[in-house]
């Protein structure tokens, strides 16, 4: 299949699967007498897992290491376990860091009075002034 059946067949857009090959990310295409690229099962198979992976979080560097752990049928869970143990570890920092960067601007926002007024706690915030710090820089 060409390209364009290929990113349809994967979900993977043409774009993005012409990127992962130029990044040696995925394997380049068969190329057909004309130069096209041609896509079998398997490069589908493995877009798919790009895809996948990508989806759950994974760089594009973490999903090499996944990529190579699939294609190597010696290798241990354990290894394939250890990296996703750790993207779940990352995850939940992440998850906790964007609550408390929601709590911070939910207590912003629920201190601002967002009438006429051109006073704004949010604003302030976001300049690094403290509400003593205002009359100074009126002038």
């Amino acid at each position: 299949m060409n390209i364009g059946e290929a990113a349809k067949a994967s979900g993977v857009s043409a774009k993005m699967i012409r990127y992962y090959e130029s990044i040696g990310l995925i394997r380049p295409a068969a190329r057909s007498e004309a130069g096209y690229r041609v896509y079998g099962g398997e490069d589908i198979h493995a877009l798919r897992f790009v895809k996948r992976a990508r989806t759950l979080g994974f760089s594009v560097e973490e999903v090499g290491g996944l990529l190579a752990l699939w294609r190597d049928k010696g290798r241990a869970s354990a290894d394939v376990k250890s990296i996703a143990t750790r993207h779940v570890q990352d995850l939940k920092a992440k998850i906790a860091e964007m609550q408390a960067m929601a709590r911070a601007l939910q207590h912003l926002a629920d201190h601002c009075s967002g009438d006429h007024r051109p006073d704004c706690p949010i604003l302030d915030d976001l300049a690094g002034l403290e509400p003593r710090d205002l009359s100074a820089m009126r002038i």
